[in-house]
């Protein structure tokens, strides 16, 4: 008797060894895709390519000004979709300490009563003779506990735990998206004040033009046409205005709508006030993959959908189930709590589906799928990375060359106006002349304007798609 204990310990020990195992080929370790990077992610005959990365510097190093630090301040504590991603994140993390409970049994415990009496036309109520009763009084506890021969809670686990990650690195893509927004909202307001501040000083200007052509019209050396284009063009000026006031209180809307508040006026100082990096370190295209929240993301979906074929692949194999019950159990509840009211049972099981109508083969194809999309998913953002990457870079690098370029155009302008202005004085010249002066000479130095925000933006944006703004 001895030895047969021995022998089927023995056996045992040797299944479950073999089992454990088998286990160890049948769960596979992530590893991150090795043609996903390569070194021309993006483009750098631009500017410089350095080992350092911008997208390390904190967001308050970038954007000095204390006015916008304030306002990058109020909405990453007050933004809708910020508490959005951290209740994500909650949701994500709850999940995660479940899918780790998995590995500890269930346990429940309950009373129970039960009445029972038995039909006195079947067979066992004819051997009884009479109608019997039964009051039965319980006090169960029942186990159960599933064992993890093939790593499918395990895997659980891990999908699980990419899923938190990548409900963090979503939570990390919404601020980094939100500081750049704030940034470049408030550089495009102060852009628009500066731009304000150049049209009210061309009304000015053309107003007295227009009282200019008037004299000369009284003088005999220009017509009624003359005075008439003159008031056009101070019209047009004023309508400018009108657009660049409704801009602003457009983007004083917006502003108010990322920082949680309704609609109000935004403090800001002024564009010439604004110090930006001289220069930016980009980094190698390596560096996107922890830098970048949204690459972070996708290798984290990734990830958890690798683990899900994992499980999904477990379910082919044998399931192990420990279940046990125990407590009291009496006819009457005097005796209940006596040593001869226990009882109690433990099965184990292995289980081995064969027919289930698919569902398994199913799940795992469907599986596979997801993790096929999955790794699309995760090399479309990284590509998407490097061309907003080129894109910023190319922009930020010619808006110099554009601005001197514009500002020479701009004063070349400005003295054709003096000049034509004063040919139209003497009579030696038409008065259209100096109206397309005084309108290309506004144009420029619009456009002076706006190239000195394109600046601003591209900086902002460069230092986002490296994958900035977060930390």
């Amino acid at each position: 008797m001895k030895n047969l204990s021995i022998i089927i310990k023995g056996t045992a020990f040797s299944v479950l060894t073999a089992v454990v195992i088998t286990s160890c080929h049948v769960r596979k370790e992530y590893e991150r895709p090795t043609a996903v990077v390569d070194e021309k992610l993006y483009r750098t005959d631009m500017l410089p390519q350095d080992s350092t990365s911008i997208a390390n510097v904190s967001w308050k190093e970038i954007f000095t000004d204390p006015v916008l630090q304030k306002h990058i301040s109020k909405v990453l504590e007050n933004n809708l979709d910020i508490r959005i991603a951290l209740q994500n994140i909650n949701s994500a993390e709850a999940y995660l300490r479940q899918s780790k409970a998995a590995y500890q049994p269930t346990l429940s415990v309950g009373p129970g009563y039960t009445f029972q009496t038995q039909s006195t036309n079947t067979q066992t109520g004819q051997l009884f003779g009479s109608r019997r009763y039964i009051n039965q009084l319980d006090i169960t506890a029942s186990l159960a506990w599933e064992v993890d021969l093939w790593g499918k809670l395990k895997s659980q686990e891990k999908a699980q735990l990419a899923n938190y990650l990548g409900s963090v690195a979503a939570h990390q893509s919404v601020k980094s998206e939100l500081v750049a927004s704030v940034a470049s909202n408030y550089y495009q307001l102060l852009t628009l004040d500066d731009q304000k501040k150049i049209i009210n000083e061309t009304i000015e200007i053309r107003e007295k033009n227009l009282e200019t052509t008037k004299s000369l019209k009284t003088a005999g050396i220009l017509t009624e046409v003359a005075v008439q284009q003159s008031a056009a063009l101070v019209y047009n000026a004023q309508s400018l205005l009108i657009d660049i006031d409704t801009q602003i209180q457009l983007l004083e809307n917006t502003m108010s709508l990322l920082m949680g508040e309704p609609s109000q006026t935004i403090e800001r100082s002024t564009l010439v006030a604004q110090k930006l990096p001289e220069s930016l370190a980009l980094g190698y295209p390596a560096a996107l993959l922890a830098n970048r929240p949204d690459v972070m993301q996708a290798e984290f979906n990734l990830m958890n959908a690798f683990e899900l074929t994992n499980s999904a692949k477990a379910q082919f194999y044998p399931t192990l189930r420990l279940t046990g019950s125990g407590g009291l159990q009496s006819l009457d509840i005097d005796h209940l709590f006596s040593v001869n009211s226990l009882f109690a049972s433990i099965v184990g099981g292995l289980v081995q589906p064969i027919l289930n109508k698919r569902q398994i083969r199913t799940n795992y194809e469907v599986s596979l799928a997801n993790k096929e999309t999955a790794y699309l998913n995760f090399r479309k953002t990284v590509l998407t990375a490097g061309k907003e990457v080129s894109d910023a870079i190319r922009v930020f690098s010619v808006q110099d060359s554009f601005i001197d370029l514009k500002t020479k155009e701009l004063n070349a302008y400005k003295n054709s106006v003096e000049y034509s202005q004063e040919l139209v004085n003497y009579g030696m010249a038409n008065y259209l002349e100096v109206l397309n002066a005084n309108v290309n000479s506004l144009n420029a130095e619009l456009n002076i304007s706006n190239a000195q925000y394109s600046k601003m933006k591209a900086a902002v944006d460069l230092y986002q798609a490296l994958g900035g703004g977060w930390k």
